[in-house]
């Protein structure tokens, strides 16, 4: 019981301190709580207008960047897949080139036993055209593979940037691209 007389005699003791001291430096209690109320009320304001608005708006752009990082990933497996793909027409085009040179060198062996000379001319003419096959496809398939390519790059491009590109943009985007390409 003598703790809690004690406690309000310090409590008491520290209001008097805190009231002469208020006096001492011109503190006027009604100001005082108009001045905390006045704060409150900007605090409040401040919250509601500003930061609430300032956390939605980072919350947004956090999730853009994060769809923007996802579009990047999806891009790069498509670039893989492309790259695959292209890869797979090149070693098709290659099967099939070699298949051509063997059934060239087969007929060319029949006519052999029949004709020397004329089986000869005729397996070169074949062996040259399945060449040229083969070089034709390779050629299509690369000039396809850049094209697409060069297609991701300006889309990755205005993906990543955000911005949308100009015609002029993309065809230098795109001659870049071939650039780079020619030059592996």
């Amino acid at each position: 019981m003598n703790q809690f007389v004690l406690l309000a005699s310090i409590g008491s003791d520290l209001a008097e301190t805190a009231r002469t001291t208020g006096e001492k430096f011109g503190v006027q209690t009604s100001l005082f709580v108009a001045q905390v109320i006045s704060f409150l009320i900007v605090a409040a304001l401040l919250y509601k207008l500003a930061y609430q608005p300032i956390l939605k708006v980072l919350e947004e752009r956090r999730q853009r960047i994060a769809e923007s990082l996802a579009n990047v990933e999806k891009i790069k497996q498509d670039l893989v897949n492309a790259r695959a793909g292209a890869q797979e027409i090149l070693n098709q085009a290659s099967a099939h080139g070699n298949k051509l040179i063997e059934e060239a060198r087969a007929a060319a062996a029949e006519v052999r036993e029949q004709e020397t000379q004329k089986a000869i001319a005729a397996a070169e003419q074949i062996i040259a055209k399945a060449r040229e096959a083969a070089a034709q496809d390779h050629a299509r398939m690369l000039v396809e593979l850049k094209r697409e390519v060069g297609r991701l790059v300006v889309h990755t491009t205005a993906t990543v940037t955000g911005k949308i590109l100009t015609p002029d943009d993309h065809r230098r985007l795109a001659e870049e691209t071939t650039k780079q390409l020619a030059a592996k």
